[in-house]
């Protein structure tokens, strides 16, 4: 049960609100359409059930408010707009780590694509989509899950005829397993084929929530509709037959050769123009759409004298004998359980509800603390931006290196890093930087972690997977640019420059702590400010602006000294560590005594802080 209570959005300028005081309800096991012209607030209404506009009311859904439901994707299926997926994504891999993130079998991205018809473009990259494959793309993204509610936005935008009907067979076998299912619409005919009860709006408010029956009975209006070679001499006869049978009769010419007739039926429309000798083509009882009148022509009675009023605009009739035969049959194929069970088909291509019964998922759930792992590694791994960044840091890297060495009087450890002291960090450190902004950027730009598609949740397990692969990620990059520097300066120059430690454990501690400390700032910075160019800009900012007022603090000498720290540190620790670990833990603490490695430190710490302050404050509501 989907209920919207006093939906309301925040008027600006002064600008009446799009949507004001909106009540309405989706019930299970019924396919409900959300009925209102183009800027009538369809779309804002939805957005406002999902927490994404700011404004007053509250949805709940099965008895609970979204912000309140651990998992949304889990109960809500939602299709706004474009997919939420990086372009340069295959489809596959994008609904893959979708199903990682609603916890549910990476296979069944698969049987999705098989269920919405796009099973051969599982290799295609979401950018080179058309519209209507788009939208399959979307709708399989929606139905991952089995969510009980599907929340969609003009689902058939973009779709032939044909597949409308396929996609609102699919809708109805998705209710009939106790779903319940709300999309929008500005079209009265589609609404009144599709959909067992119809909300209208306009201006934001609400004007009907009725039946399927009585809203084609209020508000929609029977025609005939007619295409002759003879238009004007046909609606000339039927006006004056209209006018001396005292019958209310409107004749609405549509075009050159089409002509709406209403207050009549093709009997009659038939019968005048065989008495008359007028050739017909085409001759059918429709149904108009709601709207404003039309002007009547100057030989109609007046659109006042009708029972209902209607606009000139048409669309395809349910009883033409011309329509698409599949424009109300249901699909085969049911999103609500893999066994691909149907609703069953009743005469004029209703389906049979079962509203009693209790909406049960058939889709295993996969839960445990691996999933959010699981997750970030699908999304890091399903484009080609980890092997492009390393590429380009390795290239630069070995090409700084090879200067280094020409020049000479570089460290050694300084040149395997291909860090020269005029720029403030090595080419491997700005590459974990930039793979760890990514983390947060992307899921800002391409959001698809939640139903509400725009909100990523703030939870410490996502957190901490994405600060273990962006570690990891360092550390090979890291090993990667050291190795083919050694390699490239050992080509060129044989084994000149290089010469073999005596310390080694210590600046390796350095050059891991330096990366792995970039790649979590990107990380911290781009969940906090929701950007992954902010985020490499907080790894700029350490060396650029924290690390001098570090080194300015740091000046001059302690007047205590601190020998003796390891011992004191052993005793306070619940378990007894070897004595040869006090070297590591001296080579750590002497890395963050160091201006950079304090900067790090101070820098993780502030934007630790501001990211569970920002999360704490997301979870306000008003």
């Amino acid at each position: 049960m989907l209920q919207a209570i006093g939906l309301t959005s925040t008027s600006r300028h002064d600008a009446p609100p799009l949507v004001d005081d909106l009540t309405f309800e989706a019930r299970p096991g019924a396919v409900t359409a959300l009925l209102g012209e183009p800027g009538s607030g369809k779309t804002t209404a939805l957005r406002l059930m999902l927490e994404l506009d700011p404004g007053r009311g509250v949805t709940y859904f099965r008895g609970r408010p979204l912000h309140r439901i651990p998992y949304p994707g889990r109960e809500v299926g939602v299709l706004l707009g474009d997919v939420p997926g990086n372009p340069a994504r295959t489809v596959r891999n994008q609904l893959r780590m979708l199903c990682a993130a609603a916890g549910v079998p990476a296979s069944r991205a698969d049987t999705m694509l098989e269920v919405v018809g796009v099973a051969g473009l599982r290799d295609q990259r979401l950018g080179s989509l058309s519209l209507g494959m788009e939208r399959r793309v979307a709708l399989a993204a929606a139905l991952l899950a089995d969510p009980c509610t599907l929340l969609l936005d003009e689902p058939g935008a973009g779709l032939s005829p044909r597949e409308r009907g396929w996609l609102h067979g699919l809708l109805r076998g998705h209710a009939s397993l106790g779903g319940a299912v709300l999309f929008t619409t500005d079209d009265a005919k589609e609404a009144a084929r599709s959909a067992d009860r119809v909300v209208s709006i306009a201006a934001g408010r609400l004007v009907a929530d009725q039946d399927v029956a009585e809203f084609a009975r209020t508000r929609l209006r029977p025609r005939v509709a007619v295409r002759t070679p003879h238009a004007a001499r046909l609606a000339d006869v039927l006006g004056r037959e209209a006018r001396a049978a005292h019958r209310s009769v409107e004749i609405v010419e549509e075009s050159g050769s089409r002509l709406s007739v209403y207050g009549s039926n093709c009997a009659e429309v038939g019968e005048a123009a065989f008495r008359h000798g007028v050739l017909v083509h085409r001759l059918a009882d429709e149904t108009g759409d709601a709207g404003a009148p039309t002007p009547p022509l100057p030989h109609a009675r007046s659109a006042a004298e009708a029972p209902e009023t209607t606009t000139g605009t048409t669309v395809d009739t349910t009883t033409d004998t011309t329509a698409d035969a599949v424009s109300g049959s249901a699909s085969g194929r049911v999103s609500g359980s893999t066994t691909g069970a149907a609703a069953q088909e009743l005469p004029g291509g209703r389906a049979r509800h079962d509203r009693s019964r209790r909406p049960v998922s058939a889709v295993r759930r996969v839960g445990g603390p691996l999933r959010p792992l699981r997750y970030e590694l699908l999304r890091v791994f399903g484009t080609a931006t980890p092997v492009l960044t390393a590429t380009l840091v390795v290239a630069v890297s070995v090409l700084t290196a090879l200067v280094l060495a020409r020049t000479g009087n570089t460290p050694q450890n300084r040149l395997l890093a291909a860090w020269p002291e005029l720029l403030p960090l090595p080419p491997a450190a700005l590459g974990a930087g930039l793979l760890g902004a990514l983390a947060f950027g992307e899921e800002y730009r391409y959001p698809a972690l939640a139903a509400d598609r725009g909100t990523v949740p703030r939870r410490m397990g996502l957190l901490a997977a994405k600060l273990g692969v962006s570690a990891v990620l360092a550390l090979l990059l890291g090993t990667l640019v050291v190795t083919a520097d050694a390699a490239a300066l050992a080509l060129v120059f044989d084994s000149g420059p290089l010469r073999t430690p005596a310390e080694w454990l210590s600046p390796a501690a350095s050059w891991a702590g330096l990366l792995i400390g970039c790649g979590w700032a990107g990380v911290l910075a781009s969940g906090v400010f929701r950007s992954a160019t902010a985020g490499l800009a907080a790894v700029l900012a350490v060396p650029v602006i924290v690390v001098p007022l570090v080194r300015r603090a740091l000046e001059g000498s302690s007047a205590y000294p601190m020998t003796g720290l390891g011992p004191r540190l052993r005793g306070l620790a619940w378990v007894q560590w070897p004595p040869e670990a006090d070297r590591l833990l001296l080579g750590a603490l002497r890395v963050m005594a160091q201006p950079v490695g304090t900067a790090l430190v101070l820098s993780l710490m502030v934007l630790l802080c501001a990211y569970g302050f920002t999360g704490l404050r997301s979870r306000v509501r008003w």
